[in-house]
């Protein structure tokens, strides 16, 4: 069995409408793309028909993907929260060591991930980073462009 991928409620009807709209909406669309293709003669020379089966195979992946992460996605109540460490679906505040700048983050799951409202996943660096951080704790962050440092001020759901 997998890990368990922790989501908010939004997160997870948000996975269930795009699962949904894959089933009913994709996958009746890509068949009849290769029904039309079919139709055209020739299969062996049909580009449109092989375009149309490589995107269907490649939705029926997306799709079994899909099912294999709601098997094990888990929604975490913001009020069940400990708020004494920075966790997923925890606000944090924090204070670049050296320029001194302040950003807020808020760690979710990588598929609900949005770094222009300030959501950042849990896997990627710096979600890492902050991870299991007390306020007052100095979290460094190894990214591609190199070591960076965040003291963590607040934490809040």
């Amino acid at each position: 069995m997998s890990t368990p991928a922790y989501y908010t409620e939004e997160g997870l009807k948000k996975l269930q409408d795009d699962l949904h709209r894959m089933r009913t909406v994709d996958r009746p669309h890509l068949s009849q793309q290769i029904a039309d293709a079919r139709d055209k003669g020739d299969l062996s020379e049909n580009a449109e028909y092989h375009a149309a089966k490589e995107e269907q195979g490649l939705l029926e992946a997306r799709i079994a993907k899909m099912e294999e992460v709601m098997a094990s996605a888990r929604v975490i109540e913001p009020g069940m929260m400990d708020i004494s460490k920075v966790f997923i679906h925890t606000t944090v505040k924090v204070r670049h060591t050296v320029s001194g700048s302040e950003k807020h983050f808020t760690l979710v799951a990588e598929s609900e991930s949005d770094i222009k409202t300030g959501k950042i996943s849990v896997s990627s660096p710096i979600g890492k980073g902050l991870l299991g951080k007390a306020v007052g704790e100095v979290a460094e962050v190894i990214t591609p462009a190199g070591s960076t440092k965040f003291e963590v001020i607040e934490i809040t759901r």
